[in-house]
């Protein structure tokens, strides 16, 4: 392969990674923020819980402070992954960590359209507004790029040359 294709391709995946890496930090920032108690951007646990997760879960410390700590974990393995840090076991389990988080994320994205096709949300909630303007975009938009940083991509036709 040309050397210019490469390092284009590295340089590819550094960014997707590092934007991906951080989007998985801001999601952790924010549940480490709902952990003190404080709801921004809604105004009550509940308004919270129903616009995030359209269901009532609490949003208290033993809830929120797991899933922090799993995404900045997250954060960091695709940050590794797109940079190429450690050694070869440390970059197996970074690229197995950021195919996992494209998996979720696209999996989440998926969800989110048949969503948008109405089952399970009510059409007029603030869940399904979020769920197709933000966070149905983001888990699909992200997700490819979170794929790309993997090194995840559809396999290319083989040529039969058999054909001419």
């Amino acid at each position: 392969m040309d050397r210019t294709v490469d390092r284009t391709e590295q340089r590819i995946v550094q960014r997707t990674g590092t934007a991906v890496a951080a989007l998985l930090a801001a999601d952790a920032a924010l549940h480490l923020y709902w952990a003190t108690g404080l709801t921004w951007p809604a105004a009550d646990s509940r308004a919270l819980s129903q616009a995030v997760l359209n269901a009532d879960v609490p949003f208290t410390p033993p809830v929120v402070l797991p899933l922090a700590a799993l995404l900045l974990a997250a954060a960091a393995a695709v940050l590794a992954r797109a940079h190429g840090l450690g050694g070869p076991r440390t970059a197996r389990l970074c690229r197995l960590a950021t195919a996992a988080v494209a998996t979720g994320l696209l999996l989440r994205g998926a969800a989110g359209i048949v969503w948008a096709c109405g089952p399970g949300t009510d059409p007029g909630s603030a869940f399904r507004l979020l769920d197709q303007v933000l966070y149905t975009p983001l888990c699909l938009g992200f997700g490819a790029a979170a794929a790309r940083a993997a090194g995840l991509r559809p396999r290319r036709a083989v040529r039969d040359f058999r054909r001419g």
